[in-house]
């Protein structure tokens, strides 16, 4: 994330635990109908990874979208257990189950603050997309990325109602698509500009290339014709 957003859409946190800070370099975004489901923010550095977990608790995030893959080199640690447990302060996350399919190593976790066990857990799903390598600017594959679009709503749905957020990092194209792809079921309607435009309030960068633009028009023709 290279442009700060606004103070009016800054999900501050909080979770406190011991002299953490209530910042975190993110963004509310809206979709086409529902106020902030989605957070933009960037890879989890390695001093802020327990801030994004934070972040995940406090604002009943539902699932996480990984469009980048790990690279320690470029500080993009892996930031989830493969197996068993977190301890970040008091917060825990459990690593539950993974699967594979196709281009989407989906991972399951259940997280909760040792804090306030009053509160109780919150399962939580993250999708890794595999067909967006580093050095392209789109995504392989217009199929495939509609297909996680697809498994994201579909959980989201199962899960929390269609009502917990969505944590995405660290490309607006997602949220682009999936705001598409509600209108498109709600009005049988494309407006990628109106899409991109309600991204641009709360972050001006947000795909902010031409291929990515274009990529936006294409995948909501490939869900006209699988419709």
């Amino acid at each position: 994330m290279d442009v700060l957003p606004p103070d009016r859409c800054l999900p501050f946190l909080i979770t406190i635990d011991g002299e953490s800070s209530n910042y975190i370099n993110a963004a509310l975004m809206d979709s086409y109908k529902q106020p902030s489901a989605f957070i933009v923010t960037q890879h989890p550095l390695p001093n802020t990874v327990k801030d994004f977990w934070r972040l995940v608790l406090d604002y009943h995030c539902t699932s996480i979208i990984m469009l980048n893959d790990v690279d320690p080199a470029q500080l993009c640690p892996q930031y989830w257990p493969e197996n068993g447990l977190h301890r970040l302060g008091s917060l825990q996350v459990e690593f539950v189950s993974a699967d594979l399919e196709e281009d989407v190593i989906s991972r399951i976790f259940r997280i909760y603050n040792t804090a306030r066990p009053q509160d109780g857990y919150r399962m939580v799903q993250q999708f890794q997309f595999l067909g967006w390598p580093m050095y392209r600017d789109t995504p392989v594959s217009k199929r495939s990325f509609l297909k996680l679009v697809h498994q994201v709503d579909k959980w989201q749905d199962e899960y929390d109602g269609g009502e917990g957020r969505t944590v995405v990092h660290c490309l607006g194209v997602f949220c682009s698509i999936s705001i598409v792809c509600e209108m498109l079921r709600q009005q049988r309607q494309v407006d990628v500009f109106h899409s991109v435009k309600t991204l641009r309030n709360n972050k001006p960068n947000m795909v902010d290339l031409l291929d990515q633009y274009k990529f936006c028009y294409e995948v909501a023709l490939e869900y006209l014709n699988s419709t």
